[in-house]
C-alpha cells in the first residue's frame, strides 16, 4: 500500500536496502520473513494485494542474511523519529513567533523570510521525495524551515485575523491526529485499494481546483474563485481537513506494512517525513477554517 503522502507515494519505503530476509520470525500480524521466501512477496495479514518489495528485492540481488532482530525499524524508531522532526519543527516555530516580529514596521521583512523559508523548505521536501534513501540532514533542515513559516504565519493570523486561532489548530491537528490513530487501530478504517483510490482522486481534485482558485487570484485580484473565503472557503477548509485524515490513515498503513516488511531502521526517517507533512497539511487547514470563522471576511 502506497500513501497519497507525496514522501510515500512515488515508491514506498526504499526497495534496494535487501533487509526482507531478517527474521526467521514473523512480527505479530505480520509475514514469515526470511523463512522459504514467496518470490511474488508476501502481503501482511489484512492487506492481500500488498507485496513485498524487499523479498523480492532480496532474491533479484542474493543479499546476505543479516543476524536476527538487527537493523530493522520498529514503531519505537518512527515514534523517536517523528518527535524528533515535530521537535525541531514546533522549536523554530515558537523562535520564528518571538524573534520575526510582525508589527507594521516589520511585516514585510518578516513575511518574506517566512516565504523565503517555506520555498527552500517545499526545495528540500522534493528532494528528499525523490532520493532512493532517506537524508537525516534534509528531513531536519525541511522541518526547521518550515517551522519558520508556520511561525511566522501563524503569529500573523493571531495578531491580526483570529487571536488564539494558532492554539486552536494545534488543538485540532492533534484531536484528528488522536481520532484516526484510534480508529485505524480498531478496525474503524480499512485502508484498502478502494480506499486509496477515493482519496488519491479526491486529492487530486483539490489540489487541482485550489491551483486553478490561485492563478486566478494572481491575474484577477482577489480570492480568484472564492474557494478560500466565506461559505465556499469554509466548505473547502474541512474537505481539506478531511482529507489530511485519510492521508494520515494511509500513512499509518505504510509505517505498519514497512514494519511487518522488516524495512531497514533507517526508513524510519522516512515515515517522520511522511507524518510531518501530513500534521502540517491539517495545521494549515485548520488555521485557514479558523480564520475565515473568526476573520472579517
Amino acid at each position: 500500500m502506497r500513501s497519497s503522502n507525496p514522501v510515500f507515494s512515488r515508491r514506498g519505503f526504499s526497495r534496494d536496502t535487501g533487509y526482507a530476509q531478517f527474521n526467521a520470525q514473523p512480527q505479530a500480524g505480520g509475514p514469515a520473513v526470511g523463512t522459504q521466501p514467496n518470490p511474488y512477496g508476501q502481503a501482511p495479514a489484512g492487506n492481500p494485494y500488498a507485496q513485498n518489495p524487499y523479498a523480492q528485492q532480496d532474491l533479484q540481488q542474493g543479499a546476505p542474511q543479516a543476524p536476527v532482530g538487527t537493523g530493522r525499524m520498529t514503531m519505537d524508531d518512527v515514534v523517536t523519529r517523528t518527535a524528533t522532526t515535530l521537535g525541531l519543527l514546533i522549536v523554530t516555530a515558537a523562535l520564528a513567533w518571538a524573534f520575526l516580529p510582525v508589527d507594521e514596521a516589520n511585516m514585510g521583512k518578516s513575511y518574506g523570510i517566512a516565504i523565503g523559508s517555506a520555498l527552500v523548505a517545499m526545495v528540500l521536501g522534493f528532494v528528499q521525495a525523490f532520493k532512493r534513501k532517506a537524508s537525516p540532514p534534509i528531513i531536519l533542515a525541511y522541518a526547521a524551515l518550515e517551522g519558520v513559516f508556520l511561525g511566522v504565519l501563524s503569529n500573523i493570523v493571531d495578531t491580526y485575523i483570529a487571536p488564539g486561532a494558532a492554539m486552536q489548530a494545534v488543538l485540532g491537528t492533534m484531536a484528528v491526529f488522536a481520532a484516526v490513530l484510534i480508529a485505524y487501530k480498531a478496525g474503524w478504517i480499512r485502508v484498502n485499494r478502494r480506499f486509496y483510490g477515493f482519496v488519491m482522486a479526491a486529492a487530486m481534485g483539490f489540489i487541482l481546483l485550489m491551483a486553478v482558485n490561485l492563478l486566478f487570484a494572481v491575474f484577477g485580484g482577489g480570492d480568484g474563485l472564492g474557494f478560500r473565503s466565506g461559505g465556499l472557503g469554509i466548505l473547502f477548509g474541512v474537505i481539506g481537513i478531511l482529507l489530511g485524515a485519510c492521508f494520515l490513515a494511509l500513512d499509518f498503513k505504510q509505517v505498519e506494512d514497512g514494519i511487518a516488511y522488516g524495512a531497514p531502521k533507517e526508513e524510519a526517517w522516512l515515515a517522520a517525513f511522511g507524518l510531518t507533512m501530513t500534521l502540517v497539511w491539517i495545521y494549515l487547514e485548520f488555521l485557514r477554517l479558523i480564520a475565515i470563522l473568526q476573520g472579517n471576511d
